[in-house]
């Protein structure tokens, strides 16, 4: 009988656990839900369970179908708020702080993902954060080989210096300014990842139907991560006992900080260098790194510095056993102090503990940024350090977003589509730059994919093009994948209602993060302020639009030229014009405003036939803007053969 009474309770709990009313992660406190729009407010339940739907002076009700979904539309709202989200069913689930403005996805990879607390003037920026009415929602990090219907837990924040260090930077600098103007709430919902292609944003049915893809995905199976895990976490192991027989226990970890460890036998690794195009491919998890100083007698007991550049993605960093520093941020340079009194005569260990959690892992950026200061003397830190494997990550499957097509789709898109946004902002195309004629086909396919699926028409999507970054020197003569990617994006405004940031005067020649994301953010709000709320102000740079010519001179026209050209250059020389005759070799061009125009032309080329402006990996000496501040667009009036013609995406 207790037997019998005791199952029918368990039963009873058991039933009302999987008649609990949910809501997707992405609802929440404190979250922004999209004005003028009809509001879908959606969830799981019992099957058949009666669901009420109370906000502001609006109350619905719905049943949930028989796998247990239901959705309400809530009629459209005027920006507002605070107010209360009640959902009730067998349970009741009571939201708080919400607001009524406009909800902007922001997405891409790592400069989007890029943080504020790595910006310029960081700390000024996060101390003046008082916007409470803007609310940042970040995505955490997942994949999956199919579309799921839930992301992983998150939560919505005001923007206050407590919090707004953590924000994407290029978001909330967009969010500041549109605030500030339009004088309502604003919501961005960030889902980014760094490191990360196109085609992983494109779901598979968007892929299977582009005549670019289709051949592609006819003979690429569905992933199963599953599988996959086991075989990747079998293969880890057989690394592992290659280079140091098996992984170690606590104890032994504990005494690798210590300048008594003994790290003869450890294999050693080129820092700076991620570890997956050395010894470690396809690692996510812990590793040590150990390095060997020598301290003379007159430099014993003095303080230093200990600059270790940047890591991926978290570290703590010790030297001889005493713990220096820290850091969680993939984009911070790890500048450490060492207290006086720490560093011996003789022989002195720094060791760091790396942890990936995903995508590249180890030291990385340029050796000129490794080294120690010891009484304002530098010593470098670049070349080998003993390296050491802790652990693997827990969660590593071997899959990084780019393995497959539409794993970020899948996991990171697909759960939030039916939020209802106001727009997208984008900052992506770094890692397609390798294939960036093939971006002219896949980028316009996943604007068109996300709108298809999102059921809000052509909503406005902007996006940043290209920062100059010396990433393989190319330029006209040698070929640049970077300005045939920022051509693809250019070309990419063709789809109605987009609009795109030009940057190239604000990157950084050897950092692929420029810190000036205050910048980013303002121009892309300037896009949407004028294209998406109708403000009469001048939203771009100089864009070309047509060339004449005449003798051994290009006349070059443009749109966007504002109050008129402008050359930043105290002598007036303007940088960044190429011509070529028909044998298609380029030179330096000499170039003057005339008017609206750019007079264009070189003494090695009379008969000129293309001109090219800004045709370059690196194009920071870049110099032509309007009078508004916006410089102009890179671009080539020839249409001759690219060097990423021929590569397209395949399968890692």
């Amino acid at each position: 009988m207790k037997k019998a009474l005791l199952f029918i309770a368990v039963s009873m709990i058991n039933s009302i656990a999987s008649a609990t009313v949910r809501l997707p992660k992405i609802f929440g406190d404190s979250m922004v839900l999209q004005r003028d729009k009809p509001i879908p407010i959606w969830g799981w339940a019992d099957k058949n369970e009666k669901i009420t739907v109370q906000f502001h002076q609006q109350i619905k009700t719905t049943k949930a179908d028989k796998d247990g979904k239901w959705k309400i539309l809530l009629q459209p709202e005027q920006a507002g708020g605070p107010y209360n989200l009640l959902i009730k069913g067998k349970n009741t689930i009571t939201l708080n702080d919400i607001l009524l403005g406009d909800v902007w996805v922001c997405s891409g990879q790592s400069n989007m993902e890029y943080p504020v607390n790595g910006v310029l003037q960081a700390n000024q920026e996060i101390a003046q954060a008082n916007y409470p009415a803007i609310r940042h929602f970040y995505l955490p990090k997942d994949i999956s080989d199919k579309p799921k219907d839930d992301i992983l837990p998150g939560s919505w924040k005001p923007a206050t210096p407590a919090n707004t260090g953590d924000f994407t930077a290029v978001g909330y600098f967009f969010a500041q300014t549109l605030h500030e103007q339009l004088h309502i709430p604003i919501g961005l919902i960030h889902t980014s990842w760094g490191g990360t292609n196109v085609e992983t944003w494109i779901s598979r049915e968007g892929l299977a139907s582009s005549e670019e893809f289709s051949a592609l995905m006819k003979n690429t199976p569905v992933l199963n991560l599953d599988s996959f895990a086991i075989q990747h976490n079998t293969k880890l192991l057989k690394t592992v006992k290659a280079l140091q027989g098996s992984l170690p226990d606590a104890a032994t970890v504990a005494t690798w900080k210590g300048v008594t460890a003994n790290d003869e036998a450890w294999p050693t690794m080129q820092v700076p260098g991620y570890w997956e195009q050395q010894q470690l491919p396809d690692f996510d998890g812990t590793v040590w790194f150990r390095k060997n100083i020598r301290v003379t007698a007159p430099n014993a007991g003095k303080p230093a510095v200990l600059n270790l550049g940047t890591m991926d993605d978290n570290d703590i960093t010790y030297v001889n056993g005493i713990q220096v520093g820290s850091s969680s941020q993939y984009n911070v340079v790890r500048t450490y102090k060492i207290p006086a009194g720490i560093l011996k005569e003789g022989n002195n260990v720094i060791a760091v503990r790396v942890e990936d959690t995903g995508g590249g892992g180890g030291f990385y950026g340029e050796a000129d940024n490794l080294y120690i200061t010891i009484d304002n003397k530098k010593e470098s830190l670049a070349g080998a350090w003993a390296f050491h494997i802790e652990a693997t990550a827990p969660a590593s499957t071997g899959v990084s977003p780019n393995s497959y097509p539409s794993l970020l789709y899948n996991a990171m898109i697909n759960p939030i589509l039916p939020f209802a946004i106001k727009g997208a902002i984008w900052y992506q195309g770094e890692s397609n730059a390798d294939r960036a004629y093939q971006y002219r086909k896949a980028f316009p396919l996943m604007i068109s994919d996300w709108r298809r699926l999102w059921h809000q028409g052509d909503f406005p999507f902007y996006f940043v093009q290209l920062a100059s970054y010396s990433a393989s020197n190319g330029n006209s003569k040698t070929g640049s994948t970077w300005a045939e990617l920022r051509e693809a994006q250019t070309l990419t405004l063709s789809l109605p209602n987009t609009g795109m940031a030009v940057i190239t005067d604000i990157g950084e020649s050897k950092d692929i993060h420029p810190k000036n994301k205050q910048d980013v953010g303002k121009r892309l709000a300037a896009a949407a302020l004028h294209n998406t709320y109708g403000k009469d102000i001048v939203f771009s740079g100089p864009v070309y639009q047509s060339m004449q010519i005449t003798g051994n001179k290009a006349t070059i026209s443009f749109s966007g030229t504002g109050s008129g050209l402008v050359v930043k250059d105290k002598y007036g020389y303007i940088k960044g014009f190429e011509i070529a005759g028909a044998d298609q070799q380029f030179h330096y061009a000499k170039a003057y405003v005339e008017g609206n125009k750019i007079i264009v032309y070189a003494d090695e080329v009379n008969s000129p036939v293309a001109v090219r402006y800004g045709w370059a990996d690196d194009n920071l000496e870049d110099n032509l803007f309007n009078k508004e501040g916006f410089p102009a667009a890179p671009f080539r009036t020839d249409k001759w053969k690219s060097i990423t013609e021929n590569a397209t995406y395949s399968i890692q």
